[in-house]
């Protein structure tokens, strides 16, 4: 029987809330039940196993990180857009690193498919992307491009890993000016060609 005020959403938001707080890693069914003061096996009966509530983090913030970059990126296009993309993927991940991680993991396609978060994320993706008159497979290889900066990036000064005395903030403006410009200059694949 479920325990009296604990639900999926609720047990997630809390899953989340301590990715944050501990780091994603260190999310486990075991902490989540201390952290209710239940036991482990109250918590089975809203989510499956340690996996599937990992999944389950992954997706409540694949859904809000996409929230807030399609609040950026409304009625903006080109250099814009994608200014304010990178912005809000760049707050996002260093205000809630251990959601962010979440969104790192690999994620079953078929619940790919069924997550309208994660299909809003391509749609505005790719469309921000076709403002540069992009097609496939280019579309593929600029979102790679995208997030492996992002991430890159994002991960790097989440770890203190940029010791140079240059602001953060102003490399991050020169990398999305020159992400731009390889957008902009990109090097389209003649079709047919894969």
């Amino acid at each position: 029987m479920p325990r009296v005020g604990l639900t999926t959403d609720r047990v997630v938001a809390a899953a989340a809330d301590l990715a944050d707080a501990t780091g994603f890693e260190s999310v486990t069914v075991s902490a989540l039940a201390r952290h209710f003061g239940v036991k482990d096996a109250s918590l089975y009966t809203h989510v499956r196993n340690l996996q599937d509530l990992r999944v389950r983090v992954a997706l409540l913030a694949g859904g809000e990180l996409i929230e807030e970059i399609a609040s950026a990126v409304a009625g903006r296009a080109g250099k814009e857009a994608l200014a304010a993309f990178a912005g809000a993927y760049r707050a996002y991940a260093l205000r809630h690193p251990g959601r962010y991680a979440a969104t790192q993991i690999r994620v079953d396609q078929s619940l790919v498919a069924d997550s309208p978060a994660l299909r809003r994320t391509a749609e505005i993706t790719y469309g921000m992307l076709r403002a540069y008159g992009l097609t496939e497979p280019d579309l593929t290889d600029a979102v790679r491009l995208l997030r492996s900066t992002f991430h890159g990036y994002c991960a790097l000064e989440a770890a203190g890993g940029f010791g140079a005395p240059r602001d953060v903030r102003a490399s991050w403006d020169k990398a999305v000016d020159a992400l731009h410009m390889a957008l902009v200059h990109w090097p389209r694949e003649e079709p047919g060609v894969t």
